[in-house]
């Protein structure tokens, strides 16, 4: 039996969707033959390069319609957009690296509009050539798109395919009308890459990916070529969109174009599947699919509990996935931003479903947040040791919905333990676990960024959410990540149930402030969504709306359109946000009143101007240690010279260095701690035998660490968690 796991267009460029790669992982270990295939990657390759271009300018002068000047410009330089694609590729996937001396110059690239971008004078330092010919690319990359996009396919985008179209799909109709019409050019390219590879690996199972709306009529246009010409080739549909959207689905047309539809985490469901391919003449034991049969959709549960344990996965398979054929483009010149698209990502979650579990809007009644199971740190490490010796590459994005703070420490602990020299990033809660010590701990380990829900700024509606959080509590834990080094992406939302006009003007001014002090580098806003999953449509009248939209649609079932009794119209506010986040993060009018930024009447933020700062000078308090917690040892062994009853003690760090005279018996009681208490000892030292071993007695030790020398020592070579 031979698998090909296929991520459909369009996902992301710089790095595979980790879904395929998992699932390969686990047949593989199950004896199973099967390669992954990124055919949006495949197709992007496509169509930026040479031929593909040729082809894309030829079309769009063959086109009767009228064009408008944009167009014609860049169909006058067509050819120099043939001649550079190549080159311009080949330096986004990391190659030829000194190209970018000749692409900073002005006359190298054709400029379309993306380039009338504003860029600060400072964007770019002396030193930054290869990031300024990044940038440049980048743009061209942005022109190129659009022009597809207003000529070949207007729903074309380098990480979405008609994703307006799919999302809120009440009924197959619509996508139906787009399967059925004359392909364009760019549905002709998937339907090509496709060809290729089935002819080439010849599989009996072919399963797609589908993780946001985006990618379903890419999936679609190019499981129909498989079934038109493969009719035997069976073909399975799992991942987000199928496990969020498409969980009552009635309409059976659907399966015109796959053979298997599976819910929750797929590698139950798929080996059920290879099972009943293999054994024709048993009685069929499928779990958590959908399929058709003689017209009539049949779904099978008969899991029998069995859930998939997070501490059993396989590390990811990553045959037929070359990650030197990524391309790494910069957006945005926002360093956090940059995390998204730049760079090849190693993708894990270390705990599957989410420890929280209880935020109102969230779909906590689904497996993939209800079900709370993290794997050890043991088997999360050994995992990033598997895939560098399979990529080469030692950066690790950790895609979980909320990656436990108890969890990380441990991972952190591990990594520092085996002297990995990785980078990381993830998702987080801004809980108060994140204290100073933990941080600097996933700072030491590898950890660059971390990215959490803000939410509504607004402690009334972050109650209301069930967040578990308060403004106060996210200002510290950003203040102590951005202590240690690391960056924080914030996710904000507005048009929550219930939320004032009034509210919305005080969280732009909160979110002005937390960029202000420099606690979180970048943000997103999202408008509130109201999903079927979450405990907010369960008890709509609790939160004060009305629910106008049908629960029962015969195809995709998700997102619900709401009446919310405020009478407040949210979607006005959305260009005034965006505007004022999109400033504040090129340190653009962050002295601005937080009402100036919409073009409409709105009310005066009643925010204090520095509530936030306010909450950080009077919250700071040292942590509550006791005897169990673990003592860690972060810079160098202590050099002391004698002088009779006192000793000069000097210890370096990396980028720190602390000069103390001290009693003779407690540098030597210090140089015995650095040896106990680094990450090369046998075991981890408690703070409750550091606080023991102090050769002065208790009394004596109590005293000392209210000492200027304790504070020092503390704050820069110790870390106690």
């Amino acid at each position: 039996m031979k698998v090909l796991l296929i991520i459909p267009p369009f996902t992301q460029i710089n790095t595979p969707y980790p879904s395929t790669t998992q699932l390969a992982g686990f047949l593989k270990s199950n004896g199973y033959e099967v390669i992954n295939f990124d055919l949006s990657l495949a197709v992007t390759l496509r169509i930026f390069s040479k031929e593909g271009l040729t082809k894309i300018f030829s079309t769009i002068a063959g086109q009767k319609s009228k064009k408008d000047q944009y167009i014609i410009r860049c169909l006058a330089l067509s050819q120099n957009y043939i001649d550079v694609i190549d080159a311009v590729i080949n330096f986004l996937q990391g190659r030829n690296q000194n190209l970018a001396y000749r692409i900073i110059n002005e006359d190298f690239l054709p400029k379309g509009k993306s380039f009338e971008k504003e860029i600060p004078e400072d964007a770019f330092g002396y030193f930054s050539i290869q990031d300024k010919a990044k940038y440049y690319c980048s743009l061209l990359i942005d022109d190129l798109t659009n022009l597809i996009r207003n000529t070949i396919s207007p729903h074309f985008g380098l990480s979405r395919y008609g994703e307006k179209i799919a999302t809120s799909l009440s009924t197959f109709g619509p996508i139906l009308k787009e399967l059925t019409r004359t392909t364009n050019l760019i549905e002709d390219f998937i339907i090509e890459e496709t060809s290729k590879k089935i002819r080439d690996y010849k599989p009996h199972l072919v399963g797609y990916t589908i993780p946001f709306p985006g990618n379903l009529l890419g999936a679609l246009v190019s499981s129909k070529f498989v079934k038109d010409n493969f009719p035997k080739t069976k073909i399975v549909f799992g991942g987000g969109y199928v496990n969020t959207e498409l969980r009552n689905i009635k309409d059976s047309k659907i399966f015109d174009y796959t053979d298997y539809i599976t819910y929750d985490d797929g590698e139950l469901p798929l080996l059920s599947i290879i099972n009943n391919l293999h054994s024709k003449n048993k009685p069929k034991n499928f779990i958590r699919t959908l399929r058709r049969n003689n017209g009539t959709l049949i779904f099978s549960e008969n899991d029998h509990n069995e859930l998939f344990k997070h501490d059993n996965f396989n590390s990811p398979y990553l045959a037929g996935i070359n990650p030197d054929d990524y391309i790494s483009i910069t957006e945005m010149l926002n360093p956090m931003y940059r995390l998204w698209t730049d760079g090849y990502w190693n993708k894990l979650m270390v705990a599957h479903g989410c420890y929280w579990q209880k935020c109102t809007f969230c779909d906590v009644t689904l497996d993939y947040i209800r079900r709370y199971s993290p794997a050890k740190a043991v088997t999360v490490v050994d995992c990033m040791e598997d895939l560098i010796s399979q990529t080469g590459k030692t950066a690790f994005h950790f895609t979980d919905e909320a990656a436990p703070p108890t969890l990380l420490k441990e991972i952190a602990f591990e990594i520092l333990k085996r002297k990995l020299k990785v980078t990381w990033w993830g998702n987080i809660r801004f809980e108060k676990a994140f204290t100073k010590d933990l941080c600097k701990l996933l700072s030491l380990s590898g950890c660059v960024a971390v990215s959490g829900g803000l939410e509504v700024a607004d402690d009334r509606l972050l109650k209301l959410i069930n967040k578990g959080v308060t403004l106060e509590q996210v200002a510290v834990t950003c203040s102590n990540f951005r202590q240690a080094g690391i960056l924080v992406h914030a996710y904000l939302m507005y048009g929550f149930p219930s939320q004032t006009e009034q509210e919305i003007i005080n969280s732009l001014e909160i979110v002005r402030q937390f960029i202000n002090l420099d606690f979180i580098q970048s943000a997103f806003w999202h408008l509130f969504t109201l999903t079927i999953h979450s405990p907010i449509a369960l008890n709509p009248g609790f939160y004060g709306i009305k629910i106008k939209s049908s629960t029962r649609n015969s195809f995709a079932n998700n997102d619900l359109l709401h009446e919310d009794s405020t009478g407040v119209n949210y979607y006005k506010y959305s260009d005034g946000l965006n505007k004022a986040l999109y400033n504040f993060m090129h340190s653009i009018g962050l002295a601005w009143a937080a009402d100036s930024w919409f073009d409409f009447k709105v009310p005066q933020s009643n925010i204090p101007a520095e509530l936030i700062k306010s909450y950080l000078d009077n919250s700071y308090k040292e942590i509550e240690l006791n005897d169990r917690m673990k003592v860690l040892w972060i810079g160098s062994q202590p050099i002391y010279k004698k002088s009779n009853d006192k000793i000069g003690l000097q210890i370096f760090g990396n980028s720190a260095e602390g000069n103390w005279k001290v009693d003779k018996k407690i540098g030597v009681w210090l140089s015995e701690i650095a040896k106990l208490s680094s990450f090369n000892s046998e075991r981890i030292f408690t703070y409750g035998e550091l606080k023991n071993s102090f050769p002065l007695g208790e009394k004596e030790f109590e005293k000392f660490i209210k000492t200027k020398v304790w504070k020092e020592i503390r704050e820069i070579f110790l870390i106690i968690l």
